[in-house]
């Protein structure tokens, strides 16, 4: 029997480990992935938004080279936060199913069976990529997660999107001496919220050619060597070798949705919790980061939801 089982090992899943482990608390963190796997799946050369103090959990100093850490910073940062605090945790493990009986949570994984008694969701929302719901989606060219410009060397690329991860891609792979770098767009032009620093960058890169956009424009269709996509000047063809969907990410309601969390009527699907102690509806289930924000995930980051962490285990720590 546990005291609290912790869904996720992303930042936010450690940061609530460390507060059980300061509680005297016995839980256990689960991942379906590695270590912070959110962070291990961004692109390669990814630099951080937030400062590295801001990415702090657990007294454990950030030091980066810059004042802004990179992903290979942080996934360094993050394993020494986890073998400092000796922290409990089940790797490659996929949470299967939840059932609660007589106020006991039975948790049935990939592996094995635990029992506890709270339950704390931190699964963020970069696992799920939203689809494109298009024929030939699913054609091996078509990738929704970027890593690294290599592969795409003397290729013809298409990019969809044209928030931070299509930015990011689209420069780096033109300047690793892609073929063509073409931007499909649906809004009218790029939008305020990138990145400070590569939000001028892409503009002038469209303005002189270099990198084409296509904006007020969406896709109808992939082919194995063409891809239609419709604005308001009709259908147009575009040859490409790769198609890369960076149309964001969702969190998992469908865990949410099975462990009894009900959601508000709003167009976010902001799940219902208490902002005092992070409990949802759902009595025993208690919710920390980005997954607290629903559809909205530019609400919640490291920075700003680290500190869910403290008030989910005084609560949890009361139940006991």
């Amino acid at each position: 029997m546990h005291d609290v089982i912790i869904i996720g090992a992303g930042p936010i899943g450690l940061a609530c480990g460390i507060e059980a482990e300061k509680k005297n608390l016995d839980y256990l963190i689960f991942d379906k992935g590695c270590l912070v796997n959110s962070l291990y799946n961004y692109p390669l050369n990814m630099t951080f938004f937030s400062t590295s103090d801001k990415l702090e959990i657990g007294d454990v100093p950030f030091i980066s080279h810059n004042s802004k850490p990179t992903r290979n910073e942080a996934l360094e940062y993050y394993r020494r936060v986890a073998t400092h605090w000796d922290l409990k945790i089940n790797l490659y493990e996929y949470i299967r199913d939840v059932e609660k009986t007589d106020g006991i949570f039975k948790i049935t994984t990939s592996k094995s069976s635990y029992n506890s008694k709270a339950i704390v969701i931190a699964t963020g929302f970069y696992d799920k990529p939203f689809m494109l719901d298009v024929p030939g989606e699913k054609l091996s060219k078509v990738r929704h997660y970027y890593s690294e410009p290599h592969p795409y060397f003397g290729m013809d690329v298409v990019i969809v999107g044209s928030a931070n991860s299509a930015v990011d891609a689209a420069l780096e792979i033109y300047r690793k001496g892609a073929k063509s770098v073409t931007m499909i767009i649906r809004e009218k032009e790029i939008g305020s919220n990138v990145k400070y620093w590569a939000r001028p960058d892409i503009v002038n890169r469209i303005k002189e050619g270099s990198i084409k956009a296509n904006f007020e424009a969406s896709i109808t269709e992939i082919k194995d060597k063409v891809l239609f996509f419709k604005d308001k000047y009709g259908i147009h063809k575009i040859t490409n070798d790769f198609v890369l969907a960076m149309t964001g990410y969702e969190p998992n309601f469908e865990m949410l949705e099975r462990v009894g969390v009900t959601f508000n009527n709003d167009q976010f699907k902001t799940p219902i919790y208490n902002n005092k102690t992070m409990e949802s509806n759902a009595e025993g289930i208690f919710l920390a980061g980005v997954v607290c924000g629903g559809y909205k995930t530019n609400k919640w980051f490291i920075e700003n939801s680290r500190g869910h962490a403290l008030p989910i285990m005084k609560e949890i720590s009361s139940m006991m």
